[in-house]
This record gives structure tokens, sequence and C-alpha cells, in this order.
């Protein structure tokens, strides 16, 4: 008898673990995504402009991409705080459903930026018009520094499944900098010169994974302002190595794009009034320096 007792109890335990639990996730109306972190390679004759759109998902799903009315990149010349020189370029979606904005080929103008006019003091707006409303990003060209070297280390920060990348480069002293670093695989790291002005710089970045011998990694260090810095570095403490910065973060992190439909410069001049209305993503132009090294 005490043997049946004892299987009777066992049993209504399984059936008890296998009892479904609804779990409430955070759930809003899709967000208009904007990637468009263009980085330069000034050796090139035109800036690579490239501007992804998407629609922001519920928890578990994909960001899907999402086609504009109009994308628009307007670049203004200053000089004594006067615009002296106004251009702009019109970005078509040349695969129709993509989300993938370039320069139009087909406008009767030249629509790429040079990268010879880069030197000179603009400031770029990121126009884009999307379901009837109107997004405005503004941003300046950051110029980077050179990757002295990258080489394969040997050492650990937690377990023995890590692999060390140590790079060394070497501060720009006229001004402060920040510094982004992209680490393929969708990895990133933020720093800035507080404490090595001027000087070569060395620092190791591990991966929680040991690579098959013979595999490639690509490294990017490009030059960032200090507003993108701080956005960056708030996305990455909240992106997993599995998802690209610009997914939808656990937090909203709020970037420099801005929903502007309802700003008239009359009666309304920010939308302080609308603190929900807004885009994810952010607008930078950047110089990017890039080397690759090949795992042993």
């Amino acid at each position: 008898m005490k043997k049946y007792v004892g299987l009777f109890i066992v049993l209504m335990l399984n059936v008890a673990c296998e009892e479904v639990i609804d779990v409430e996730v955070p759930n809003e109306e899709p967000r208009l995504i904007i990637d468009a972190l263009i980085r330069v390679d000034i050796d090139e004759p035109y800036v690579p402009v490239e501007v992804k759109l998407s629609l922001s998902s519920d928890f578990f799903s994909d960001n899907t991409p999402t086609s504009a009315e109009s994308v628009i990149i307007q670049y203004d010349e200053y000089e004594d705080g006067t615009i002296i020189n106004s251009f702009f370029s019109s970005l078509a979606e040349l695969d129709p459903g993509s989300g993938i904005y370039t320069p139009d080929p087909n406008f009767s103008s030249d629509q790429r930026i040079p990268t010879s006019i880069l030197d000179r003091n603009l400031v770029f707006n990121l126009l884009i018009r999307h379901e009837g409303r109107l997004y405005l990003g503004s941003t300046t060209y950051v110029p980077a520094v050179p990757i002295d070297s990258v080489f394969q280390g040997d050492g650990n920060l937690f377990t023995d499944d890590e692999t060390e990348i140590i790079v060394t480069f070497t501060d720009n002293p006229d001004e402060d900098n920040f510094y982004l670093f992209d680490f393929d695989f969708a990895e990133f790291l933020v720093t800035e010169d507080t404490f090595y002005k001027g000087q070569e710089f060395s620092f190791s970045y591990f991966y929680d994974q040991k690579f098959e011998a013979n595999t490639e990694i690509e490294i990017g260090l490009m030059g960032a302002d200090e507003t993108f810095y701080n956005y960056m570095d708030l996305l990455i403490e909240q992106t997993t190595n599995n998802a690209g910065v610009f997914a939808t973060p656990v937090a909203t992190v709020r970037g420099n794009m801005s929903d502007v439909t309802d700003i008239d410069n009359i009666d309304i001049s920010d939308n302080v009034g609308q603190p929900d209305i807004f885009p994810l993503g952010y607008f930078a132009i950047v110089q990017q320096y890039k080397t690759s090294i090949i795992l042993e």
C-alpha cells in the first residue's frame, strides 16, 4: 500500500510541474528603428552611405524591414556660424522591401557624398518621412586614429574557454577623444582617452569562446563624439552577443533621431510635450580604420 501511495505522490508532482504558466512580456506599438551608422574609409572617393529602416517587434520576434516615403541627407557648410553652402543627397531603396537606402543612382545628378569634403565644417542632417511622420537627426563627421597592432594573447579573464585579443593604438593628443571598437560578431566596446591622452595604449579584449584555428576576425576602430559614445555605452550594456546593437534593447535607449512631425518652429519648437513619440536608432558619420587577424 505504501508503494502505491508513493507512486501516486510522484505522479501528482510531475503533473504539477507541467502546468502552463502565462508570462507577460513588454508589448508596445512598433517604433521606427534607424540604423544609420556610416563608416568612412577616407582613402575611398565616396562616403558609403547606407541607412537601414525597420520596425520594432514584440519580445520574441525579429524586427521587420520597412519602407519610407523619402530619405534625404542634407549637409550644410558653416563659416563663423553662418551657412555658406548647402547640399543634399537623395537616397533610394534599390531593393524594394529591404528597408536599405543608398544614394539614388537614377537621380538627375550624382547623389554620392565625396570624402574629400569631410575636412570642411559640415553639419549633416538625416530626414526621413515614414508613414506620414517626419524624423530628423543631425551629426558631424568624427575622425579616428589607426590601429597600431593586433595580436592574439593567451590570457584568460574568467574561464579557459576564452580568446584574448590585444589591441594597440595611439591617441590623438590635440583633443579629447572617444572611440568605438567593432570586434566582429556584433561585439562592440567603447573607450575614451581620459587616462591615456596622447599616448600609445594597449588593452585586451576577451571573447567568451574558443575559435577554430585559422578563423579570421576583422576589427574596426571608429571615431565617436561624446553623445555617440554615451549612447553606445548604454546600448552595449543591454545587448547580448547574438543581437545587433540596433535591435530593440531591454530598456529603451534614445538615440539622436527625433520625431519632428508636429514641430513648426512657431508655436511648437520641441517635442517635450510628446515624450513617448520617438524612433530608435542613431545617425553618425565616423571614420573607421580596420585590420584583421587570423587566429591560431
